[in-house]
């Protein structure tokens, strides 16, 4: 009897074990897949011979210097027929007249596409500066204010004057200055930048004056590189100590 008990509590706790649920499997981990390596990219054009170097070496000084010129797009099999045309002393469509005429207006086109967000903000900045009341503007498009008017004589062109000045751009940075030298410049008027031979000549002796340059009167549209960008405004305070010689 005791046996028969036994039994049926075995049979009831393993029916209960096998009505529990059991724990979901975990899926398998996949191991990650490994990157696959890409084949190393071969090089476009293969320099097998000297020939080959010389020619590609033309193309890299040639290419250099018209793109610093701003010179960015070429139509390259018309470059090669010109090239081939000259070495191989083919007739030439273009005569060597018009090639230069042709690179000097493209140049001249690159020039003006890369100063012109420089000279537009130095025309902003005068077309407002003339507004004050301080200013005086010149039918060259000079600008000037009067800081300190003196009483002395003003100079003519062909004088040479002794003067301190500093010269800074539109944003500020100073790009020279006879003070932080310590000791004034002198110079013939007829030799400088147009904006100072005609400003000095408008300052009596002792006077000091601001002047606002656009870059037709300063340095153009080349600049003075790395100094002052093509196309830049020049800011002058120049203070005219004396008239030291030329005709009076």
């Amino acid at each position: 009897m005791k046996q028969l008990i036994v039994s049926a509590a075995a049979v009831v706790v393993c029916t209960a074990a096998m009505a529990q649920p059991k724990p979901a499997a975990k899926p398998a981990t996949k191991p990650a897949a490994k990157p696959v390596a890409k084949p190393a990219a071969k090089p476009a054009f293969v320099l097998k011979t000297s020939l080959d170097s010389l020619s590609y070496a033309l193309g890299v000084l040639d290419g250099s210097f018209f793109k610093q010129q701003g010179i960015d797009k070429l139509n390259y099999a018309a470059l090669q027929e010109g090239f081939r045309h000259v070495i191989e002393g083919k007739e030439l469509i273009m005569n060597q007249g018009m090639a230069e005429q042709t690179l000097r207006q493209k140049l001249q086109e690159a020039a003006m596409k890369k100063v012109q967000p420089t000279i537009d903000e130095g025309n902003k900045f005068l077309a407002e500066n003339k507004k004050r009341p301080e200013v005086k503007t010149t039918a060259s498009g000079l600008q000037y204010e009067v800081v300190k008017l003196g009483t002395g004589p003003m100079p003519k062109d062909t004088n040479t004057v002794k003067v301190h000045y500093v010269g800074t751009l539109l944003n500020g940075t100073k790009f020279d200055s006879s003070r932080d030298r310590g000791e004034p410049a002198q110079f013939p008027l007829n030799g400088v930048i147009p904006g100072w031979t005609e400003g000095v000549q408008l300052m009596p002796v002792g006077s000091v004056f601001k002047f606002y340059i656009p870059y037709q009167l300063g340095y153009g549209m080349q600049g003075m590189p790395p100094t002052i960008p093509g196309g830049s405004l020049l800011l002058f305070e120049v203070e005219l100590i004396e008239i030291v010689g030329g005709q009076q």
